[in-house]
């Protein structure tokens, strides 16, 4: 199962692209929009400056918007999960807009939010298996959705509830660093290969990736 691993062109992505494998993945690092998507998943990670990374992604959002929306996975990680939505306080530059909603900064006495938090977790595939989540954030700003219907975890910081996990069709976003959490952190980027690989094989026998979004990891 092959996944894209995105390079925005900053920071290393070493040890996420192994924890990937780890999960079973091959994985391709790629800055090229084109190969990215003809790949059978993609993974935008939590490396970088959003007005940096919007800058990588292609001028016409419409394509990769499509085939989120069609159902290609996808795991938006940090700053990956902001690319999601419409665009950022951070910096100048839109998202994909997979979501409705705008990035803000994180109104706390002292940020980064930097180190181990708790998340509350809905019900969701890529949770499966796990009892309770502290997971590493490393995080200035938080997504604020115009619908908290696409919200599956949470996180609070100096009394500031946000979101720490979002899911549209079969993207999920989440706001800490899963390939700095640890065993919990590993198991749920082996939730998303596995998601991921199943998704792949249905296409393999013919199915379209709107017709495999149907499956029961997807999001009513």
């Amino acid at each position: 199962m092959r996944v894209a691993l995105f390079d925005y062109g900053a920071g290393n992505l070493h040890s996420l692209g192994k924890a990937l494998e780890a999960a079973g993945a091959d994985v391709v690092v790629s800055s090229d929009w084109d190969e990215a998507l003809a790949l059978d998943a993609l993974v935008l990670p939590g490396v970088g400056a959003f007005g940096h990374a919007a800058a990588a992604l292609p001028t016409d959002r419409t394509p990769l918007r499509a085939a989120l929306r069609g159902g290609m996975p996808c795991l938006g990680i940090c700053l990956g999960m902001q690319l999601f939505f419409e665009d950022s306080d951070e910096a100048d530059g839109s998202g994909i807009g997979l979501l409705p909603g705008r990035v803000t900064a994180l109104d706390a006495p002292v940020v980064p939010h930097m180190g181990w938090n708790d998340v509350a977790t809905e019900v969701d595939p890529l949770f499966e298996g796990l009892d309770g989540l502290v997971a590493y954030y490393a995080n200035s700003y938080v997504c604020e959705p115009e619908d908290d219907g696409c919200v599956i975890a949470h996180s609070t910081y100096a009394g500031r509830t946000f979101a720490a996990g979002v899911r549209a069709a079969n993207s999920w976003g989440v706001q800490f660093h899963p390939e700095k959490s640890s065993a919990d952190g590993r198991r749920i980027i082996g939730s998303f290969v596995r998601a991921a690989t199943a998704l792949a094989a249905d296409r393999g026998r013919g199915e379209t990736r709107r017709e495999a979004a149907a499956l029961p990891w997807e999001a009513p």
